[in-house]
C-alpha cells in the first residue's frame, strides 16, 4: 500500500494533497486514505459537505457508508468547501479503487491546517509498509 509522500495525513485517516506547512492559503483536495478504504470495505454511499460550507479541522463534515459500517469524515483543515467530487456520487467504488486520485472527496480553501502527519509518520502509526 503506497502513500503519496507529498500528501499530509490526519489521525482519522483523511488526507490533503499538500504538505501541511504549505497548505494554509491554498485550495487542497481532501479524501480518505487507502488504510481507511481497506478497513471500511466496499463504499456504497458518501454524504459530503456542500460547496460553500465552512469546515473545521478535526470536526466531522460528512460520512462514508460501506458494506461494513458508517464512518464520519473529519476535515483535516479549516476553511470553505470550494468543490465536491461528483464522480464519487456517480460511482462510490472509486473511493476504494483510487483513494488518492479519482476518489478524492472535496476541495477546501484552507484558512488553517489541523494536526497532520507526513506519509512516513502516518505509515508508522498505522503499520503501513
Amino acid at each position: 500500500m503506497s502513500l503519496p509522500a507529498d500528501f499530509s495525513y490526519s489521525e482519522e485517516h483523511e488526507w490533503i494533497n499538500a504538505p501541511a506547512d504549505k497548505a494554509a492559503g491554498e485550495t487542497v483536495k481532501v479524501g480518505i486514505t487507502s488504510v481507511a478504504a481497506d478497513r471500511l470495505g466496499e463504499v456504497v454511499f458518501a454524504e459530503l459537505p456542500q460547496v460553500g460550507d465552512a469546515v473545521t479541522a478535526g470536526d466531522p463534515c460528512g460520512e462514508v457508508e460501506s458494506t461494513k459500517s458508517v464512518s464520519d469524515i473529519y476535515s483535516p483543515v479549516t476553511g470553505t468547501v470550494t468543490a465536491v467530487n461528483d464522480a464519487v456520487h456517480d460511482d462510490y467504488s472509486v473511493v476504494n479503487s483510487d483513494p488518492f486520485g479519482a476518489g478524492w472527496l472535496f476541495e477546501v480553501a484552507v484558512d488553517e491546517v489541523g494536526p497532520l502527519m507526513t506519509a512516513s509518520e502516518y505509515a508508522a502509526a498505522n503499520g503501513v509498509s
